[in-house]
């Protein structure tokens, strides 16, 4: 008795033709000998360019048929077809057929290809093109007016822009207001302030966390500060920034296209040639992610402290129990949310040296790293917007302030006598501290016996409320 075959069966494929000859392509795909081509030729990551850079270059296809219909160079059939097929992509369509990998041809030419393949193989099948005979080239229409050199550029400023505008930006403005909503809960809380790790004088809970709500509304506005330079774009400069086979108004409007396209005002670069050759705004872009990156770092540390313990360390909060945190320690739990935005942000500041590295891949008129910058730096604004809103909602919201651990350590802090400097002088206040560290005892109970001053006046320039508000004490 035969067995049974357990192969699959044989994958279909047609003929596809470039100037470089015949090749074969998958019978089910969309895109044509161009990106089948560099599929074989950049084996390198697995790793697709971000969905998000696909759709800019998908938004800037369907604008760029727009304007060429406007100012008289593609037909009305021709160019309906092209925007029905830019309008027509889905998820489905991301996923499966824009498989090139980021390591790829520096300049993205073989993306800007691939989606000009399957733009014109989706367009080529639409009736009203179909019925009058037509074709629909992938260079010819739906790359009209453009170069990879100048869509490429342009996608990287229209998707980052509109990820900082839909994702970064309003986590950001959560994670502030957060921030500043925990703040007002705390502001009767005194606590000891600390500076290298040791005890320093006192603080409110709420002055601790307002100064983290600052550094996250200073990272936004330094983020919204780069936007005006993220909308212009290097789209009409084509191949160098001469703008040679473009008409002299289509970046105009182009961009006006655009504009009306994603609700987000674009404009064409001041200087086309530098749009072309630098990743200047990039670079500028990935360095203050960093700096949000270093800020977010500073604020999941700070809290994984004042978190530790419970008992043997400083156990100051309590961050909200999310899940186990051993496998052999049972009732351990760990600071897990603020560790995962720690990594995020160790994980951005590796990525803002790549770009800086990317950004100097300037070679005379076009920079060759551009699928890199477009990965990288998306990569970044999407871990960072992630890990604002976890920060948000399943660490700084839900912590638990332990009143009575900080106000035991509170009382116990011989830095409390810098209060006293102006009263009996440095010299004096330092053989209190001194003293009080010596036996363990409250400075109020040293500085009684050191100094002549009575209980009630130490009680009123040691009130660690008083303190907390500055100034000099009298």
């Amino acid at each position: 008795m035969a067995s049974k075959s357990t192969d699959k069966p044989a994958k279909k494929y047609r003929t596809e033709r470039d100037s470089l000859g015949e090749v074969q392509v998958p019978g089910e795909a969309l895109y044509g000998a161009h990106t089948h081509r560099a599929v074989d030729n950049f084996p390198v990551s697995g790793c697709p360019l971000p969905a998000e850079f696909i759709r800019a270059v998908i938004l800037i296809k369907k604008s760029a048929a727009q304007a060429n219909q406007n100012l008289g160079l593609l037909d009305d059939k021709r160019a309906a077809a092209i925007v029905a097929a830019c309008d027509s992509l889905d998820e489905w369509h991301l996923a499966t057929q824009f498989p090139l990998d980021v390591y790829q041809t520096g300049s993205g030419t073989s993306t800007n290809m691939n989606v000009n393949e399957v733009l014109a193989s989706i367009a080529s099948k639409n009736e009203a093109v179909r019925d009058s005979g037509l074709e629909i080239s992938p260079n010819d229409h739906v790359n009209m007016s453009q170069s990879s050199n100048d869509v490429i550029p342009s996608a990287i400023h229209v998707s980052a822009l509109l990820g900082v505008r839909d994702q970064l930006l309003p986590a950001l403005r959560h994670l502030h207001s957060t921030l500043c909503g925990k703040a007002a809960t705390v502001e009767d809380v005194v606590k000891t302030g600390r500076t290298h790790l040791m005890d320093a004088v006192p603080m409110t809970l709420a002055q601790e966390v307002g100064a983290w709500a600052a550094q996250v509304e200073s990272c936004r506005e330094r983020i919204r500060a780069v936007l005006p330079r993220l909308a212009q774009l290097a789209q009409g400069g084509t191949a160098i920034g001469t703008g040679l086979n473009a008409p002299a108004d289509f970046a105009a409007l182009f961009a006006q296209k655009l504009s009306a396209n994603s609700t987000q005002q674009f404009r064409p670069a001041d200087n086309l040639f530098a749009a072309i050759s630098s990743q200047d705004t990039a670079v500028e872009l990935s360095g203050q992610l960093k700096v949000l990156a270093v800020a977010l770092m500073k604020i999941a540390n700070d809290l994984r402290w004042m978190n530790s313990g419970p008992l043997a360390g400083l156990g100051e909060i309590e961050l909200q129990a999310l899940q186990p945190g051993s496998s052999i320690m049972p009732g351990k739990v760990n600071p897990v949310i603020a560790e995962s935005v720690a990594m995020v942000a160790a994980r951005v500041i590796g990525n803002d040296a790549t770009i800086a590295v990317a950004g100097q891949s300037g070679n005379f008129q076009l920079n060759v790293m551009l699928p890199l910058v477009a990965h990288t730096l998306l990569e970044s604004i999407r871990l960072l917007g992630s890990a604002a809103s976890l920060l948000a909602d399943r660490a700084i919201a839900g912590f638990a302030v332990n009143r009575e651990r900080i106000e035991e350590a509170l009382a116990r802090n011989p830095i409390l006598v810098t209060a006293l400097n102006p009263v009996i002088g440095y010299g004096k206040a330092a053989e209190i501290a001194k003293e009080a560290y010596r036996s363990g005892r409250p400075v109020i109970d040293v500085a009684l016996e050191m100094t002549d001053l009575g209980e009630g006046e130490l009680k009123k320039l040691l009130d660690p409320a008083r303190l907390a508000k500055g100034g000099i004490i009298r």
